[in-house]
């Protein structure tokens, strides 16, 4: 593998000013390859188990938006659907990961052109800042509720500054400082991190569920919504459909930079197994207990509840809650973790190897996340359909044209030396650092996923977003590669 056989001393020696190369950006060394399937598994049960996601599975349930209500059969079915063909995308980036050993912002190096790949990078990197952010408020929400019942004068900490009470700005504080320390101690503490984190979190989450059920008389039925009505067949299909495509949507962040974490795997068998086990099977799972939870809540309190925070409130078994909060602390560590802190540090690094190291990366990230004041976003579908979602909605023609072009063009074959060197005879400066018919290719891509996002005559089809951008994205730079005559690698060449 190149990657292993790369030279760090002759990295060095073709970036001495820093330009492009740092110890956090290099090549993972055969010592960095111990992400294994566990290790992998774990990261997605990380990333599933958290309170976004049961308010995304619940939400399905209880009927938001277009979805009027979904049965727990089709919930199920939707986000099986979804996960399967998420392990493909994933499977696709880890890949790229695994063979380079180097992260996203450095692999979009040979689609983008050395310095053009910061364009992608800083787009993924401030999703992440932001969603960051947001994870984080969502955690804090939890956490506050358990300060609050160990220390109950923090119920009278009612002060608002920037629209967050006192007691809401010690949690998010709290929970910022401990994301910062595990990151800080690098991706070995996260990967322990997770490895600890994630089958705990499982345990406790059925835990919820059985106790919620037996709670509600163990009356759970699979085929009725929320309202109790089972919807007819025409409309259990589309929101199957629409759960797909938002369940992708959920997760194209982490798809576009799986390769962050694939890089340190072992084998490509480590990749694909991690993948299968954490997607289409944790990931169903999860749902369909999230989904569980929230049925149960109807029989016990009279009502469902979107937010676990709200549910965690109405509990008052104390040991139930004091479990339950932790579990969902824990877990919104573990994928704000995963599938922001990481990638926005990498990505910042990238923009100034020499200054920005991976540490500092996740400084900026915790400054940045609270400049933002996530919680005004949160509470602002506007911000989060306008702001986060046009940004969101260009990682589709980002993952379509770096894959097109890294196996179809590339055929999978990297250089690491001008993969990291400002020289502009590297194959990979092509027009002053920018490769031109990359940029070529995504505009049009991205101006129509834009469209489908933002535009409210697209609301029907805008859950499918991902799927029309990507795959557009990929034939835009096809046809400029055609037309500019360019043609992919033949099979079995050298370099």
């Amino acid at each position: 593998m190149k990657a292993l056989e790369a030279d760090y001393d002759e990295l060095r020696e073709g970036d001495p000013q820093g330009r492009l190369f740092n110890d956090d950006l290099a090549p993972a060394r055969a010592s960095d390859r111990q992400w294994n399937s566990y290790a992998l598994f774990s990261l997605w049960m990380n990333d599933a188990h958290n309170a976004s996601n049961y308010t995304f599975a619940a939400g399905l349930f209880i009927g938001t938006g277009v979805i009027m209500g979904m049965t727990p059969l089709s919930i199920v079915i939707g986000v099986f659907i979804a996960t399967f063909i998420i392990f493909i995308a994933c499977c696709v980036s880890g890949l790229m990961g695994y063979e380079t050993g180097a992260p996203y912002p450095v692999i979009s190096r040979v689609t983008w052109g050395v310095w053009g790949a910061n364009f992608p990078a800083l787009v993924r990197g401030i999703v992440a800042i932001a969603w960051y952010g947001i994870q984080t408020y969502l955690a804090s929400i939890s956490l506050e509720l358990l300060l609050m019942r160990i220390f109950p004068p923090m119920q009278h900490w009612t002060a608002s500054f920037v629209g967050l009470r006192l007691s809401g700005w010690v949690a998010f504080l709290i929970l910022s400082g401990i994301q910062l320390i595990i990151v800080w101690r690098g991706m070995e503490a996260v990967r322990h991190f997770q490895g600890a984190a994630g089958p705990i979190i499982w345990v406790i989450m059925i835990g919820l569920g059985v106790w919620m059920l037996s709670q509600a008389g163990w009356d759970f039925r699979w085929t009725v919504n929320a309202d109790n009505v089972t919807p007819p067949i025409g409309t259990q299909f589309y929101q199957i459909f629409v759960t797909v495509g938002l369940t992708i949507g959920t997760l194209a962040t982490l798809m576009l930079n799986f390769s962050d974490f694939a890089r340190y795997a072992p084998s490509r068998r480590s990749v694909v197994m991690g993948n299968v086990l954490g997607l289409p099977l944790n990931w169903t799972a999860f749902a369909l207990t999230s989904v569980l939870c929230s049925a149960a809540a109807i029989k016990v309190y009279g009502e469902a509840f979107h937010d676990p925070g709200d549910l965690l409130s109405r509990i008052d078994n104390d040991v139930v809650f004091y479990v339950v909060s932790i579990a969902f602390i824990v877990a919104t560590i573990g994928v704000n973790i995963v599938a922001n802190f990481v990638s926005a540090a990498f990505d910042l690094s990238n923009l100034n190897p020499r200054k920005i190291s991976f540490r500092v990366g996740g400084i900026v990230s915790v400054i940045a996340s609270i400049v933002v004041t996530p919680w005004n976003l949160y509470g602002s579908p506007t911000a989060i359909n306008y702001f986060l979602g046009s940004l969101g909605a260009l990682l589709g023609p980002f993952f379509g044209i770096l894959t097109l072009d890294y196996f179809y063009y590339k055929r999978s074959r990297v250089d690491l030396r001008d993969l990291y060197s400002p020289n502009p005879e590297g194959r990979y400066f092509y027009r002053g650092g920018l490769n031109t018919d990359a940029l070529l290719g995504f505009i049009p891509a991205a101006i129509v996923a834009l469209c489908i996002a933002l535009v409210p005559a697209f609301s029907k089809v805008s859950p499918f977003s991902w799927f029309i951008a990507a795959p557009l994205g990929a034939l835009c730079y096809w046809i400029v590669q055609t037309l500019r005559g360019n043609k992919p690698l033949p099979t079995g060449s050298g370099d």
